[in-house]
């Protein structure tokens, strides 16, 4: 029935807290370990998301352009803050700059489009839209980024020798690193591509079933999961390669020898 929306009252809630205990016994019994990382996991990812719940129902009643900014910058700096978090090696403060130039570029770019384009959202800021599809594309931009830093790094601890056999023949740093960054760029969008491959058939995408739970029909559902996913795959692609072009010419110096 249309609207008719299933509250899960608190004691229901707590119930879901049981697959916590699952996994807590699994690791215990295998002697695993980590037990205090997961539970960590699950009070952070709780009070993370009630203190987000809290903030999301005043800013949805006071609709303000301005608020939606700042959670978009909040939004982005959390995301740059958790690549370099992410990334396996010690990264150089210029290509820190990058990933954070790339991030705020490439997802801007593709928000923006999306909410005025594709949504045509009017006004443009009305939150209860402008945040959740803002919070998709730069959560997958990150995952994108993350990515992309680490295979482009290791793409060039691997290939330390060939790339510098490529210089000694006069070779420039960007035919010399050409392979390794375009490997590093898919290997970064490959993740999404695989998400739509198997959409639709081998799973239901969260957005077209969180629509279809809040009592939209499945076609209108259908409808906004397929051009979010459009938009995620224009922003991670636009910020990866952003990162990746700009990233691979931090491992040079002036004079166009590599260093790690």
């Amino acid at each position: 029935m249309e609207n008719d929306i299933i509250n899960i009252q608190l004691l229901q809630l707590v119930f879901a807290y049981i697959f916590v205990l699952v996994l807590l016994f699994i690791v215990k019994e295998k002697k695993i370990g980590h037990k205090a990382e997961i539970l960590l996991a699950s009070v952070r990812m709780t009070i993370q998301l009630v203190a987000v719940g809290f903030i999301l129902e005043y800013v949805f009643a006071n609709q303000n352009p301005y608020y939606s900014l700042l959670i978009l910058l909040i939004m982005e700096i959390f995301a740059i803050y958790n690549i370099y978090g992410r990334v396996n090696s010690e990264i150089s403060k210029k290509l820190k700059g990058i990933i954070a130039g790339s991030m705020f570029l490439g997802t801007s770019i593709s928000i923006f489009f999306f909410v005025l384009v594709v949504v045509r959202l009017d006004p443009w800021f009305r939150a209860d839209y402008f945040i959740p599809l803002s919070g998709m594309l730069i959560g997958n931009s990150m995952t994108g980024i993350s990515l992309g830093v680490n295979h482009l790094i290791n793409g060039f601890k691997d290939n330390k020798s060939l790339i510098e056999n490529y210089l000694m023949l006069g070779a420039e740093p960007e035919t010399a690193v050409k392979e390794i960054s375009n490997r590093a760029f898919y290997n970064a969008v490959l993740p999404t591509i695989n998400s739509m491959m198997g959409m639709g058939i081998v799973f239901l995408p969260g957005m077209m079933t969180g629509q279809i739970l809040a009592g939209a029909s499945p076609i209108i559902a259908i409808k906004y999961q397929i051009a979010i996913m459009m938009g995620i795959l224009g922003s991670v692609t636009l910020t990866v390669f952003f990162m990746v072009n700009r990233g691979a010419k931090t491992f040079f110096n002036s004079r166009k020898q590599l260093r790690l």
